[in-house]
């Protein structure tokens, strides 16, 4: 079961229920932006900007504060493309429009990542939809002291980095709860 860690104005911080890179490799967590849409185009102009900084925040606290992300990086991947395939519920074509929820995953990458899907300098290397189960299922997530930490950097950068941004964008009432 998915656990969201962060919620602000943005969107939402979660750990997924299905990790797609193992804690020890980088880690997984996915942004949701602040309502459900297909595309990120179907977001309002400053629903975008919130979820942007959300996703720039989360990202920054990822390689902040998680040690196994030393001289590393964040893949970010617009996501909700399962979602699509002629196997999953319900069975047959789909319109994205009806079966896509745009979401972002931030996947750490770690110079010292063990799997082969994760190798430094490489692109990742996703399964198809039939074997992505299998393919994930001894990755292991950021435990809760690494989320809470994430969850925290997180919201000192929006609280501290980007309200400037949005009061220069003249909407400083814009970041709701935090």
């Amino acid at each position: 079961m998915s656990k969201v860690i962060l919620e602000t104005s943005g969107g939402s911080l979660i750990l997924p229920a299905m990790v797609l890179v193992d804690r020890s490799d980088g880690g997984h967590l996915v942004v949701n932006p602040p309502r459900v849409v297909w595309d990120r185009s179907e977001l309002t102009a400053r629903e975008l900007a919130l979820w942007s900084f959300l996703v720039a925040a989360a990202a920054r606290a990822m390689l902040d504060t998680l040690p196994q992300l030393a001289g590393g990086c964040i893949n970010y991947w617009d996501a909700g493309n399962w979602s699509l395939h002629h196997d999953a519920d319900p069975p047959g074509l789909k319109d994205p429009r009806v079966h896509r929820q745009v979401h972002l995953h931030l996947l750490g990458r770690s110079p010292t990542a063990r799997s082969a899907s994760w190798q430094w300098g490489e692109a990742p290397r996703f399964p198809g939809f039939r074997d992505r189960l299998e393919w994930a299922r001894d990755f292991a997530p950021l435990s809760a002291e690494e989320c809470a930490a994430v969850a925290a950097r997180a919201t000192e950068l929006l609280r501290e980095k980007y309200e400037t941004v949005m009061r220069q964008m003249g909407s400083s009432e814009a970041f709701g709860k935090l």
